[in-house]
């Protein structure tokens, strides 16, 4: 890959094909500015694994060049892999909105870098200068506090990141309205490329106001009689605060549930965009003794985590908490792509448990943060690109999120359908693809670890299909002889004690494999030998089972 000296490069290390993972990076000359960097959660095949960061090898690489990350809001999606990140590369200075920034630092504590990190607080009105590229922000509005677009100013002209984002004009705490002439000026001052937020573009309509939703919860939670569990995003401080007010007007006591929602709140009161008052926020232990009429329980795991305060309860695994009979379970939420099973497993659970359950779009318990097409035909009216590249989708989404901007006036010509670690450059002479970078799936498994290959991931896959098989033999590669075995020892794949013709068919065949390995050479090689006996026996045992298990040789070797 090259980029020409008067060419600005654009290029995704994550969000473009996918919900998560959003990460874009702006390079012009010998200065780079990332904006955002976040984490995708992971589908149910990749078992053990946490969740799915981005490959990181291009920066590190380039780490002298990177001046900034900058941050457009604080969801998981968008700073979930600053730690992994600054893991690697240390010295980048990163810039966040207070809320944002708030979120951040919680992360940084739990992985030991806080004190080593640069910090700095953004706002709308931040402006920074670098040698040859400047950043500017833009107010948005979205399911959390804080929010803002990014544009970064380079000689041919701005390229704007919109974040995550939906146009509400009657948000709800007193957060502001989108700045639509901040993003006009953007437009009439010349915007090089629009990066949009492609995820409701096959939604037609606008996006509900978070002041309808609002309404609507605390209706229902007005005609709740028994105890409430209301499970959310311990970040959409708009929900937790719609409930805390309605557990306010209804004489309610709240229980709070869950680390990060814990620390939302707590951030929340902080930063002063919460309104508790004292004596409402109670200790976990106090409401098993306080009336069930009186009681809201505010909790995470609205996503059917497994260890979340939410999961536990339904299985009667929490510590304080049980479900009891008159129970309603409000999930203020909709299921993120790939968590839909674990979370209607969750709700049959509850109800199972005796709860009532009160989710989905049907209920008006939950509006998107995402605009829906006419608030993203507005965006590209407002900031009018001369190029547009749809991001934060799936491929589906970004093909209509191309047609959208197409019809509000850019040229087809010029919106890209772009995958993750390709290279897009801009220059005077227009635009070309320029090559790609390293931007694969990096994999972080439940002890934090992130380097968990494909491979570890595929074995994973196949033990949790097929099962295992171990093959363990006794061999004297001096005298070419097998001195005992070969056992075989199945987990997962056959029940040994009705499979006793298999498994000795199986013995049979990997005594004459190994034999046959070892009359082969004059010195054998342990590990020619454990590769046939798994290529071997693999075929062999899909002949008869049409499985294929994992196969796990061990020879031991006579001095």
């Amino acid at each position: 890959m090259r980029i020409k000296n008067n060419e600005v490069a654009v290029v995704a290390i994550g969000g473009l094909h996918e919900i998560g993972k959003n990460m874009y990076c702006v390079q012009y000359q010998d200065e780079i500015i990332i904006m955002d960097c976040g984490i995708k959660f992971p589908e149910d095949d990749l078992l053990g694994i946490n969740y799915v960061i981005s490959d990181y090898s291009y920066l590190i690489k380039n780490r002298k060049k990177i001046k900034a990350l900058v941050v457009s809001h604080g969801h998981e999606d968008h700073i979930g892999g600053i730690p992994f990140l600054l893991e690697k590369i240390p010295e980048i200075p990163v810039y966040a909105t207070p809320f944002a920034l708030a979120l951040i630092k919680g992360k940084l504590e739990e992985h030991g870098i806080l004190r080593t990190t640069e910090l700095h607080e953004e706002h709308e009105d931040t402006v920074l200068k670098f040698k040859k590229l400047t950043v500017t922000f833009f107010r948005t509005t979205h399911s959390i506090p804080d929010t803002l677009g990014i544009a970064v100013h380079t000689p041919l002209g701005a390229v704007v990141f919109t974040g995550d984002f939906k146009f509400d004009l009657t948000p709800v705490m007193n957060q502001p309205a989108p700045d639509f002439q901040k993003m006009a000026k953007l437009g009439n001052e010349g915007v090089l490329v629009l990066l949009s937020d492609s995820t409701n573009a096959e939604v037609t309509q606008f996006t509900k106001s978070e002041r309808f939703v609002a309404k609507s919860l605390h209706d229902i939670i007005t005609g709740i009689h028994g105890r409430i569990i209301f499970a959310t995003f311990a970040s959409n401080l708009y929900r937790v605060s719609t409930a805390i007010q309605a557990a306010i007007d209804t004489g309610r006591k709240v229980a709070i549930f869950g680390r990060s929602m814990e620390n939302g709140v707590q951030n929340g009161i902080d930063l002063g965009y919460l309104n508790v008052p004292d004596g409402l926020i109670v200790d976990a232990n106090e409401i098993n003794h306080t009336p069930a009429e009186q009681v809201m329980i505010l909790c995470t795991g609205s996503q059917g985590e497994p260890l979340a305060a939410l999961s536990r309860i339904a299985n009667g695994t929490h510590r304080q908490i049980s479900l009891q009979p008159g129970d309603t379970v409000i999930f203020s939420s909709n299921p993120i792509p790939g968590n839909t099973l674990s979370v209607n497993h969750l709700i049959n659970k509850l109800m199972e448990g005796g709860a009532s359950v009160v989710h989905g779009r049907i209920n008006n318990v939950h509006t998107s943060g995402h605009g829906g097409q006419e608030e993203l035909k507005m965006m590209v009216r407002l900031t009018k690109p001369k190029y547009m590249i749809p991001v934060h989708g799936e491929y589906r989404m970004q093909v209509i999120h191309t047609e959208l901007a197409q019809a509000a006036g850019v040229p087809a010509a010029n919106t890209f359908v772009l995958e993750n670690g390709e290279v897009i450059c801009f220059g005077p002479e227009g635009s070309r693809i320029a090559g790609h970078i390293p931007a694969g799936d990096v994999y972080v498994d439940t002890s934090g670890t992130a380097d968990v290959g494909n491979v570890v991931v595929h074995d994973r896959q196949v033990l949790s299909e097929d099962g295992l098989v171990v093959v363990v033999a006794t061999v004297d590669y001096k005298h070419k002889r097998v001195l005992a075995g070969p056992d075989v020892l199945s987990r997962g794949f056959v029940y040994m004690r009705e499979s006793t013709e298999l498994i000795n068919q199986a013995q049979k065949h990997i005594y004459h494999i190994i034999k046959s390995e070892m009359d082969k050479t004059e010195h054998p090689k342990d590990s020619v030998i454990r590769n046939a006996i798994i290529a071997n026996l693999s075929d062999f045992l899909y002949s008869k089972t049409k499985r294929r298990p994992l196969i796990l040789p061990m020879l031991v070797e006579k001095k």
